[in-house]
């Protein structure tokens, strides 16, 4: 199969969908690989990584219109649009329940767009979006800490604090990898870390995964109101699998935040998980709403691109392994977990939560693409 690896022009994104190792394997498999002139430069991986290897590389109009396959990390922008293609397979991050023009784009393309976001194994597990979770949970962490300093607007609070001095007050709103991620670095930190989540199990879990030492809250709105009005910190690590993030912070709680908190919505790719949520970027992170500082960058990982581009590598490449070695229609015949992950295919919308935040037409993966392992 012809491979394509998309350079990354989304603002502030220098992740890069391969690796140099990624390109080596899928050559030896008998794949042609072209990356786009300067994909890797951003992940410090040079064009000549990648020809060492075995890999050509071409213009990004060579990349889009000879590729069979694309891959790229950030959903397609506008300007990207016009190379979308009949037929093209596009393996990339997609976010499409908060994104109705390249929802549009797709259909009208008619293109075979899957989203690492959505594949999903039958145990729940989103084993392509967890690596960039883990980031972007440690991350958010590491921000608030640093956007709590007084010179950056924040209340003027060091968060682990000292001998004789109280911590901050973390409280991060879902316990899945985000939350798990972003309490390790908070308790690192020394903060003094609040976790509120909905699945009993999962509590018991992290309970134990935590050694006790976060305080364990069911959520509810009204838990919510009361949590955040009394944090320094707070982030928001909620997640429905491919559809639009409930607003579970309302102006109202926001208002009635203390002066100079942080709040950091990690689930902004997903529309956010607050009333006042809009996305940033890391060149602009934050901005302020009732003397609340917003840390909402729709692509955090992509401010560590060494580290996420080699944790995404490693996540995506036996599923594009599978794509490349026996086409779309038999990979996702073969595999249950990767059929969850395609979205739009052949001008039909095949994600359920996605036509549903758009009000568009939902069809069957099955009815669409008839799906026959060999």
């Amino acid at each position: 199969m012809k491979i394509g690896v998309a350079r990354e022009i989304k603002t502030d994104e220098y992740r890069v969908a391969l690796t140099p190792a990624g390109a080596f394997e899928l050559s030896r498999r008998g794949h042609e690989v072209t990356i786009e002139e300067g994909a890797g430069a951003g992940s410090a991986f040079p064009d000549e990584a990648y020809t060492s290897v075995g890999a050509r590389i071409a213009s990004v109009e060579d990349v889009w219109a000879e590729s069979d396959l694309v891959l790229k990390v950030k959903e397609p922008i506008a300007e990207e649009y016009p190379r979308l293609r009949e037929g093209l397979v596009l393996f990339t991050y997609l976010h499409l329940a908060a994104d109705k023009p390249l929802t549009e784009a797709l259909v009208r393309g008619g293109v075979r767009a899957v989203a690492y976001e959505t594949v999903e194994t039958d145990d729940r597990r989103l084993p392509l979006l967890a690596p960039m979770s883990e980031v972007a949970g440690r991350l958010a962490a590491q921000a608030g800490a640093y956007f709590l300093e007084k010179p950056l607007g924040g209340r003027g609070l060091l968060l682990g604090g000292v001998p004789g001095v109280a911590p901050g007050k973390v409280v991060i709103i879902g316990g899945g990898i985000v939350g798990y991620n972003s309490a390790v670095i908070a308790l690192g930190l020394g903060a003094q870390v609040t976790i509120l989540e909905r699945s009993i199990d999962r509590m018991r879990h992290l309970e134990e995964v935590l050694s006790g030492r976060v305080t364990l809250l069911m959520s509810s709105s009204l838990q919510i109101q009361s949590s955040v009005t009394e944090a320094d910190l707070v982030i928001g690590a909620v997640l429905i699998p491919g559809a639009v993030a409930p607003k579970l912070i309302t102006r109202e709680m926001v208002r009635e935040m203390k002066q100079g908190s942080v709040f950091c919505d990690v689930a902004i790719d997903q529309g956010g998980c607050a009333e006042t949520s809009h996305p940033t970027t890391h060149t602009e992170p934050v901005y302020t709403v009732d003397g609340v500082t917003h840390y909402c960058v729709a692509n955090m990982p992509g401010g560590v691109p060494i580290t996420s581009t080699k944790a995404l590598t490693n996540a995506t490449l036996p599923y594009v392994e599978a794509i490349a070695d026996y086409g779309l229609a038999e990979a996702l015949a073969r595999d249950p977990a990767l059929a969850r992950g395609a979205n739009v295919i052949d001008g039909k919308v095949t994600y359920e939560a996605v036509a549903e935040a758009h009000s568009l037409e939902y069809a069957s993966l099955e009815d669409v693409l008839p799906l026959a392992a060999a």
